[in-house]
């Protein structure tokens, strides 16, 4: 049968009504996660349409996954990340939630300290335990929102709950009207949605979260959350791996709209920041993420990785402060002995530096040539070079120019004569048997030996 609907304004099939499959035995999908093998990718040729919503914004988990993978963060240490993120979000509060544990006296302290701040965003949210002496602590504490754990794979289901389908649903909306007798917005965590049965399981489900929602007159949120980060970005993917065919269902089958809908993602094939882009091209709000994409296993989608895809997508940083990313980096290094990977986009030591000296010809013609934006206005970061035995006359010349902030008339060419020295004392080290970069102070200690570097500045 054919309708106008509602939500295009299009003439289109009657939405089909999924109801749940109380199946006997667990579907584990082994024709993909044959546990023997690598995890294999199915395609159905069909295709489901883009639907960006015209706000899209981040949420964080720092406080919560971003924890469960380190060393706890002190209060003071969550509190300066806490301010450091709202200022990153900007005024319009790109940077909408962050989530919260609240088991420990620490996490109530830290929670206490940041709400004095009074900030509207990030708002702050918790994370608990499906139990009513855990909604209480979340009343208590005059949080608005909190995330409930309802895992809707037959992995977890049977194997983990050992229970059927039918019981798993109904423990679940028990757990659902508690929130609600609590007064509280229950965010539900569709956990390992992408091995689970979706029409069969997820869609029903989620029907019946929305109809109790609808009843009592309390919104629900709907995060589907990608545990294991088996979820593809690419078109015409089959169920349960396609992340546009998730979304897609979750707003036309189950009728979660876009401002409700989130999606959660884990990077252990590498796709964690593919994936979240395209939960926002296919209709979802929000995208939950972590600082430096710190969190369980490989971790969560770096969400400085998603300031930037919000920029690329939207054409505007629309407020946000990039150069804050550098101070968090900065922070996780320097006063919490995080060891970034140099090499990380945004925040490792490297991400800018080339070792090339042909790379270093190009930044000193133009930075434009070797640069990805201008880093120095965006993350106050300008490029650098590090010099080794492939920087060749112009790398070391770039290094000189930038390490002592030479300009004008003062910048050395690749042609002056202290560049060639050093490039020979180079050379020299590295037929030596040398096989490191230089450190700073190294090439700092021998300049300074040089009446070339004399005669320079004067």
């Amino acid at each position: 049968m054919l309708e106008i609907s509602k939500k295009t304004n299009l003439l289109e099939q009657n939405i089909y009504k999924y109801t749940l499959q109380d199946v006997e035995e667990p579907n584990l999908y082994r024709e993909m996660f044959d546990y023997e093998s690598v995890p294999k990718i199915a395609f159905n040729h069909r295709r489901v349409p883009a639907n960006m919503p015209e706000d899209i914004w981040i949420t964080d988990a720092s406080f919560r996954d971003g924890q469960q993978s380190m060393a706890p963060y002190t209060v003071k240490q969550i509190v300066d990340l806490y301010k450091m993120m709202a200022r990153l979000g900007g005024p319009y509060g790109l940077i909408r939630q962050s989530e919260f544990f609240i088991y420990t006296k620490k996490d109530q302290e830290a929670i206490s300290k940041c709400m004095e701040l009074g900030y509207k965003f990030p708002e702050i949210t918790t994370w608990i335990r499906a139990q009513k002496k855990d909604f209480k602590m979340v009343r208590d504490l005059e949080i608005r929102e909190t995330g409930i754990l309802v895992s809707c794979s037959d992995y977890h289901i049977f194997k983990k709950m050992n229970m059927t389908r039918r019981q798993a649903v109904d423990f679940y909306l028990e757990t659902i009207k508690d929130a609600f007798d609590a007064g509280i917005v229950p965010r539900c965590h569709l956990e390992d949605i992408t091995r689970a049965d979706f029409y069969g399981f997820v869609v029903p489900f989620v029907n019946e979260i929305m109809e109790l929602s609808e009843e009592v007159g309390i919104p629900v949120k709907i995060r589907a959350c990608d545990t294991m980060g088996y979820g593809v970005p690419y078109t015409e993917v089959a169920l349960p791996r396609s992340v546009a065919g998730i979304i897609y269902g979750l707003q036309h089958y189950a009728g979660v709209p876009s401002e409700m809908l989130e999606w959660h993602g884990h990077n252990d094939f590498y796709k964690a920041v593919a994936n979240a882009s395209t939960a926002w091209l296919y209709g979802a709000c929000s995208v939950n993420c972590s600082l430096l994409g710190i969190g369980e296993r490989t971790g969560n989608v770096p969400l400085e990785a998603m300031v930037f895809e919000y920029a690329s997508l939207k054409g505007s940083l629309d407020g946000m402060d990039p150069t804050v990313i550098t101070e968090i980096g900065e922070y996780f290094r320097n006063e919490m002995g995080y060891e970034i990977p140099p090499m990380t986009p945004f925040v490792g030591e490297n991400f800018n530096v080339t070792k090339a000296g042909i790379h270093a010809d190009g930044l000193m013609k133009d930075e434009e040539i070797y640069n990805i934006f201008n880093t120095a206005k965006l993350l106050n970061k300008a490029p650098g070079v590090s010099v080794s035995k492939t920087s060749g006359l112009a790398g070391i010349a770039y290094w000189i120019n930038e390490h002592f902030r030479l300009e004008g008339k003062d910048r050395v060419d690749k042609n002056h004569p202290l560049v060639e020295i050093l490039k020979d004392w180079v050379d020299e080290m590295y037929a030596d048997g040398r096989t490191t970069s230089l450190a700073n102070k190294e090439i700092e200690d021998k300049i300074s030996e040089l009446e070339q570097w004399k005669e320079l500045v004067k």
